[in-house]
C-alpha cells in the first residue's frame, strides 16, 4: 500500500505537496512544531504553528486509517472474497466512512435476523424476490417450507429479513440516507417523564426542535450533557418519507406482489438498520465538529490567558481574601520565592481593621513590597477596599487577579513539593501573587482544565481537549522565551525537546553547579543530547551569559551568521546588537546559504533589535465601581467596568466586580453583526458593559457593550 500521505494533505489543506513533505519530515524527524515554525521556515514555506499542527494531527490521523485498511484487506482477503477492484477502492479511499462501508458487507456478523434466515436455506428465495421477475410468488415460497420454516410466510418473512441486510449493506443505499441526513436531519431532544424538577436547568431544552446543519455546537453539547444525566431523550431524524421514497426508486422495480416483497424489506431496512445506523454515524460527527469548535474557544482563551502581561521581578505581597477564616497574606521576593506569611481579620466576624492595616503597612515596608495582588473571589472587593485605603511609605499598586484553579493548585503534588511545610491555605496566597507576576509561569503548574476559562470542557473528548491545551501551553512557553536559571520544572517541562526528565535534570544540575553560563553548558545535563539542544537552546534564555545571544531567541546555529555580520561590519556582537544604525549597513543577500534563508536572516534582524524582549504587553491597573459589590447593587442602564473573564461561541462574561459575572451575548458585543465573539474582545481585556437585566431569582446578569463609547 503507498503511503504518500503529504499528498493527500496538501490536497485537503490546500498547502503545496512539498513544503507539506518537508514539514513531514521534521515531524517524524523528532522535530517539535514551535522549533519547526520558528527556526526552519526555509522548509517549511513559513507555515505557522496553526497550518503544521493540521499537518501533524491530519498525519496521524491517516496512520491510524493505513493501519485499518491493512486490517480490513487481511480479513477480507482470509475470507477468500478480496478482489482486485475491491482492494484497489480501499487502498485508494482515504474516506473512512467509505471505507467501512465498503468492508460492511465482510464484516464478522453477531446473530442477526438475516443470519438465521441464511441457516434455515432462505437465501435463494431471497435472490428470487429481489431479482423480481417471479408472477407466482406463492409457489415459488411454497417450495422452502421444509425444515425449521414452517409456513410460507416464514420463508417469506426470513427472505425479507436478508434483502433487508442486503440494502443495508450496499454502499449506494447508506449514500442516499447520507444524503437525506445532511439535508434533512432535524435533533429533537424531550424531557424524560417525571425529571422535570431534577432537569429544571435543562428546561430550554424540554421540548426543542432545531435542524441539526445549524443547531450550535453549545446547544449541541448541552443537549448531550442532558441526555447523559438521563434528563433528556434526544434524536436525530431525516425526512422519512423522502427517504424511502428514494431507496423504493433505487430498488423496487414493479408493482407485483414480489416487488411489495421488496417495498416491504426496503422499509424494514430503512427503520431498523439504515435510520440507526446512519443516525449514530451523524450524532458521532456532530458530536465531533462540537468538540472540534468548543476545543478551538477553549484552547483560544487559554492562549490570551497564558500570555496575559506580566507584573515581572517585582516584590508582590499575595492575599486570598475571606471572611469567618480571614486574609491570608503572603510576601514574596522578585523571584517570587516566599519570605513570611501570616493571617489578618479586617472584615466580620472579628473586624480588626486598625490591627489589620497596621500589619500590612509595617509588611509592605519591611519586605519594600512594590505591588499587592488580591484574589477575586470571596471578600475580595471588600479586601479591595481596605487595602486601597492604607497609607504606605512607597508606591504600591494593587491588583485584583483571578484566582480560578488556585485551590487545585494548592492541594496538588506540585504545590506539596514547592512548600512541604506550609498549608494548602499559604500555597493558594502564593499562587495569586505568583500569577501577578508571571501568570504563564504559574498557570503552567495548573490542569488547564480547572483554570476557568472553556465551557463544556467535561463533555468533550478529553484525548483531543488535553492535545489541544497541551500544543497550547507549549505554543504560549516556547513564544515567550524560558530563563532557564530561574524556571521551574513545570514550566521546563513545556520547552520544546525538553519533557519532564530533561526539566528535571535541568534543575538538580542547576542547584549542583549553580547558574548556567552559557547555552552551550546545558549539553552538560544528564541525557541532553545534540537533538534535543537543536530543539530546546533558541527558548531558552540565559540574561547573564557572556554572549549577549544566549538570552536571545537567536538559535546557536546561527550564531555564525551573527558574528560574520559582526566582523564585516568591524565590531562585536554586543556591539551589533546595541547600534540599530550601524545594522543597517547589512545586505542580508550577502548571509544566504544553502541552510540559511532570507525568512531566518529577516527573523535574526528582528531579533537583534530587541534581544530578549517579552512579547507580551505591559499590565495595567484597574478599578471596579466602588458604588457596586453585590448583584443587589445592579440597576438597568448601569454603565459600568468590567474584565472579560470567559469567552464562548455565543458571548462572553464579564466580572464587574461581583460574585456573579454578567453575560454578553453575541447579538449585543457590538453595533454590527459579530459571527465571532473573539474578533471583538480577548480574555482579561479591560471593557465598559451596560446592564440589561438582571434576574436576581436565578443570579443571572445580561448585559451589552452597544453603544458604549470606549
Amino acid at each position: 500500500m503507498t503511503m504518500d500521505f503529504h499528498i493527500q494533505i496538501a490536497r485537503e489543506l490546500g498547502i503545496p505537496a512539498g513544503q507539506v513533505e518537508r514539514t513531514i519530515a521534521l515531524l517524524e524527524g523528532g522535530a517539535t512544531i514551535p522549533f519547526i515554525s520558528r527556526y526552519r521556515k526555509e522548509a517549511t514555506g513559513g507555515l505557522d504553528e496553526v497550518q503544521i499542527g493540521a499537518i501533524q494531527e491530519r498525519l496521524e490521523r491517516m496512520k491510524e486509517l493505513a493501519k485499518r485498511k491493512e486490517t480490513i484487506i487481511d480479513t477480507i482477503d482470509g475470507q477468500g472474497k478480496l478482489t482486485p477492484e475491491l482492494r484497489a477502492r480501499i487502498e485508494a479511499s482515504w474516506d473512512s466512512t467509505e471505507i467501512e462501508d465498503l468492508y460492511l458487507p465482510y464484516r464478522p456478523k453477531r446473530v442477526t435476523r438475516a443470519e438465521i434466515a441464511r441457516k434455515k436455506g432462505l437465501e435463494p428465495l431471497a435472490r428470487i424476490i429481489m431479482a423480481q421477475n417471479e408472477r407466482s410468488l406463492s409457489s415459488r415460497a411454497r417450495a422452502f417450507v421444509k425444515g425449521e420454516v414452517t409456513g410460507e410466510e416464514e420463508a417469506l418473512r426470513g427472505a425479507r429479513d436478508i434483502i433487508a441486510e442486503w440494502i443495508n449493506e450496499n454502499e449506494g443505499a447508506r449514500n442516499t440516507v447520507r444524503n437525506s441526513f445532511a439535508r434533512t436531519a432535524v435533533v429533537t431532544a424531550k424531557v424524560v417523564k417525571g425529571k422535570e424538577e431534577e432537569g429544571s436547568k435543562y428546561r430550554d431544552y424540554f421540548d426543542f426542535s432545531e435542524p441539526l446543519a445549524r443547531v450550535s455546537s453549545h446547544r449541541l453539547l448541552a443537549i448531550r450533557r442532558g441526555e447523559a444525566e438521563g434528563v433528556l431523550r434526544v434524536g436525530i431524524t431525516p425526512d422519512t418519507e423522502g427517504c424511502l421514497e428514494r431507496l423504493d426508486r433505487r430498488f423496487v422495480k414493479g408493482r407485483g406482489e414480489v416487488s411489495e416483497q421488496v417495498e416491504m424489506a426496503v422499509d424494514d431496512a430503512f427503520k431498523r438498520l439504515l435510520k440507526p445506523s446512519i443516525e449514530t454515524e451523524f450524532a458521532r460527527q456532530s458530536k465531533e465538529r462540537a468538540d472540534e469548535e468548543a476545543i478551538r474557544v477553549f484552547a483560544g482563551n487559554l492562549r490570551q490567558l497564558l500570555l496575559a502581561p506580566p507584573l515581572g521581578q517585582k516584590r508582590v505581597m499575595g492575599i486570598d481574601p475571606g471572611f469567618r477564616t480571614g486574609c491570608k497574606v503572603v510576601c514574596l521576593d522578585a523571584q517570587g520565592n516566599l519570605l513570611h506569611n501570616e493571617a489578618i481579620f479586617p472584615h466580620p466576624p472579628k473586624s480588626e481593621k486598625g490591627k489589620a492595616s497596621a500589619k500590612i503597612a509595617q509588611l509592605v515596608a519591611t519586605y519594600a513590597i512594590d505591588a499587592i495582588a488580591i484574589g477575586n473571589g470571596t471578600a475580595s472587593r471588600e479586601t479591595e477596599t481596605f487595602i486601597t485605603q492604607i497609607r504606605f511609605d512607597r508606591k504600591v499598586q494593587v491588583f485584583v487577579v483571578s484566582e480560578n484553579g488556585a485551590s487545585i493548585y494548592s492541594a496538588s503534588k506540585i504545590a506539596r513539593e514547592e512548600f512541604p511545610d506550609y498549608d494548602v491555605t499559604v500555597r493558594g496566597a502564593v499562587s495569586i501573587g505568583r500569577r501577578l507576576m508571571d501568570p504563564l509561569a504559574e498557570l503552567v503548574k495548573i490542569d488547564p482544565k480547572s483554570i476557568g476559562v472553556g465551557q463544556y470542557q467535561h463533555d468533550v473528548d478529553q484525548a483531543a481537549l488535553k492535545r489541544s491545551l497541551d500544543q497550547t501551553v507549549e505554543s504560549c512557553v516556547n513564544l515567550v522565551g524560558v530563563n532557564v536559571n530561574t524556571a521551574s520544572k513545570h514550566l521546563l517541562t513545556y520547552v520544546s525537546g525538553l519533557g519532564p526528565t530533561l526539566a528535571q535534570n535541568i534543575v538538580d544540575y542547576r542547584a549542583e553547579h549553580g547558574p548556567f553560563a552559557s547555552r552551550r553548558e546545558l549539553m552538560k545535563v544528564p541525557r541532553m543530547g545534540e537533538k534535543a539542544f537543536e530543539q530546546c537552546a533558541g527558548f531558552l534564555r540565559i540574561p547573564d551569559s557572556e554572549n549577549p545571544l544566549d538570552n536571545s531567541a537567536v538559535h546557536p546555529e546561527s550564531y555564525p551568521v551573527v558574528e560574520r555580520m559582526a566582523a564585516d561590519l568591524g565590531c562585536s556582537v554586543a556591539e551589533l546588537i546595541a547600534d540599530k544604525e550601524r545594522k543597517r549597513g547589512l545586505r542580508l543577500e550577502d548571509y544566504v546559504t544553502d541552510k540559511v534563508g532570507i525568512p531566518t536572516l529577516s527573523d535574526i534582524m528582528e531579533e537583534l533589535d530587541k534581544p530578549g524582549r517579552d512579547p507580551r504587553q505591559g499590565i495595567k491597573v484597574f478599578e471596579f465601581d466602588p458604588s457596586v459589590k453585590t448583584i443587589d447593587d445592579l440597576r438597568e442602564g448601569q454603565v459600568l467596568p468590567g474584565i472579560v473573564t470567559n469567552i464562548t461561541n455565543f458571548g462572553c462574561f464579564v466580572d464587574v466586580g461581583i460574585k456573579e459575572n454578567g453575560l454578553v451575548h453575541i447579538s449585543e458585543l457590538a453595533d454590527r453583526f459579530v459571527s465571532d465573539p473573539t474578533q471583538v474582545v480577548s480574555i482579561h481585556q479591560h471593557v465598559r458593559v451596560r446592564v440589561l437585566n438582571v434576574d436576581l431569582a436565578r443570579k443571572r446578569i445580561q448585559l451589552s457593550m452597544k453603544g458604549i463609547e470606549k
